[in-house]
């Protein structure tokens, strides 16, 4: 795919995604009359290798037990650990959030901070995890990078990286920024449902004209 392809490519994409679930994340994203950050931010944590059915039911297990920082950092780790269960790591993930409540409320004054510079002191706040939180829960420019984002930019032949952290590089560079902010939410579910790892779809994707099908060595 070249960079003058893009454009029509994405184009396509938005109207071909609607047929799909939207992402977890996402979901918590639209649930609220205002995007809360911090709600965003906890619903990504627990996203994290973690099915999007799982994540969403999750998050509201937990946003019924607390949805400040205060509230949070009020509850023990166990009540946290069955609220999210079972999310993968789910008690990996208690500890996680009930730390980033913590810090917020010592370093942040109780509030999610709006950089991804910010965000990454946080810890167990990725990249990824960053990236959402500054692009949902703020509406800033930024590149959130997954498996679907780094496999599907690089099986176009957009980018040509061997990692996430790369792509985001490669993207942030490349992309032009009026597409940041949807990337993400584009191509993770034509990644979930269509575009999958081994043995894509291709048959069924109007994007083929597109796509340079890099690393494909079977598909449907």
């Amino acid at each position: 795919m070249t960079a003058a392809e893009l454009p029509a490519a994405l184009r396509l994409l938005r109207r071909e995604i609607r047929r799909w679930k939207e992402p977890a994340v996402g979901v918590v994203q639209h649930a609220t009359r205002k995007p809360d950050p911090f709600l965003i931010l906890l619903s990504t944590v627990i996203s994290l290798r973690t099915k999007d059915a799982v994540t969403g039911a999750a998050s509201e297990r937990l946003f019924a037990l607390a949805r400040s920082p205060e509230a949070l950092a009020a509850r023990t780790e166990s009540e946290i650990a069955r609220a999210i269960y079972p999310a993968s790591f789910y008690r990996v993930k208690a500890r996680t959030l009930k730390g980033i409540a913590r810090d917020l409320l010592d370093r942040f004054n109780g509030k999610t901070p709006g950089t991804l510079d910010e965000l990454l002191t946080l810890k167990g706040v990725g990249r990824k995890t960053a990236n959402l939180v500054v692009t949902l829960g703020f509406n800033k420019p930024g590149i959130c990078v997954d498996i679907h984002v780094h496999r599907i930019s690089n099986r176009w032949g957009y980018i040509r990286t061997k990692t996430p952290e790369e792509s985001e590089s490669a993207l942030r560079k490349k992309l032009p920024k009026r597409y940041w902010i949807e990337y993400n939410d584009l191509l993770v579910p034509f990644g979930q449902n269509l575009c999958a790892p081994v043995s894509p779809r291709c048959s069924q994707c109007k994007l083929t004209r597109f796509c340079d099908r890099v690393g494909v060595v079977k598909s449907r």
